[in-house]
């Protein structure tokens, strides 16, 4: 949670993503993070791990290698990278801020429970730290803008980190893929739900076995009004409080009444 409003300038600052080290998303997240604040640090996964979701890495141990004074490559998950970075690189003083991505496509309605980007987030917010989840809805094919990405980022941290947030709470920002000119503003949204496609092709190896692909496709044309992907669908940047206590409220009720 924040309970008042942050001094990005002095604050200590953790970025992870889940498309690694090298990632372009993760390189503009930096250079805006570094014109932002004096004490910026990295622990990001060494390699791509898009839809890993909030999984650890229990059965093999994981490795850190240091690429820089406060740049740390994970050899894991995007889970395991916001934890090592707290609990080994940055225990003498933990962040303050966590922020993760720019994640390379959009991370709405569904995609929150496959996303890395969002569940490294996820691991910020159940360590106690307020963190921000940043995507870029570019579509399949298209030239990533990560100059508009920069320019929301900026604005997006600076506004969230001047009001106080409730506690268990991330915030997930998706960002359209659209030269900032054109951006509608920056708009409050509720999570939305997209219909399920057929997004399984099944293929057959040069052995002759089959074998499947599973893919992103899902179907968008009935969505929410005022959901994240509505908003981004109108040219505007989505941001969703996410809260972390899954518990239905009337259903626990409805509960209670058969198991008290």
């Amino acid at each position: 949670m924040l309970d008042a409003p942050l001094d990005l300038a002095t604050a200590r600052i953790l970025l992870s993503n889940d498309d690694g080290i090298a990632a372009p998303g993760l390189e503009t997240l930096e250079r805006v993070m570094h014109a932002i604040s004096s004490d910026v640090w990295v622990a990001a996964p060494e390699r791509e791990q898009s839809g890993a979701g909030h999984s650890l890495t229990l059965r093999q141990p994981v490795r850190i290698r240091k690429l820089g004074p406060q740049r740390f490559a994970i050899d894991g998950t995007p889970t395991d990278s916001v934890l090592l970075g707290f609990r080994q690189i940055m225990r003498d003083r933990p962040p303050a801020l966590l922020l993760s991505g720019i994640n390379l496509g959009g991370n709405m309605g569904e995609d929150v429970t496959y996303s890395g980007t969002v569940s490294a987030a996820m691991e910020g917010t159940l360590l106690g730290v307020p963190s921000i989840a940043f995507s870029l809805a570019v579509a399949d094919g298209a030239v990533p803008l990560w100059e508009t990405a920069a320019q929301v980022v900026g604005e997006v941290v600076r506004r969230l980190t001047a009001i106080t947030w409730p506690a268990n709470t991330l915030m997930n920002v998706n960002i359209p893929n659209l030269p900032a000119d054109r951006l509608t503003g920056i708009h409050a949204a509720a999570q939305g739900r997209r219909l399920a496609a057929d997004n399984t092709v099944e293929a057959t190896d040069p052995r002759g076995r089959r074998i499947y692909w599973i893919g992103p496709n899902r179907n968008e044309e009935a969505v929410l009004p005022g959901s994240d992907i509505d908003v981004v669908r109108r040219g505007g940047v989505a941001i969703v409080p996410i809260h972390l206590d899954f518990t239905h409220r009337e259903a626990l009720e409805t509960l209670r009444s058969l198991f008290p």
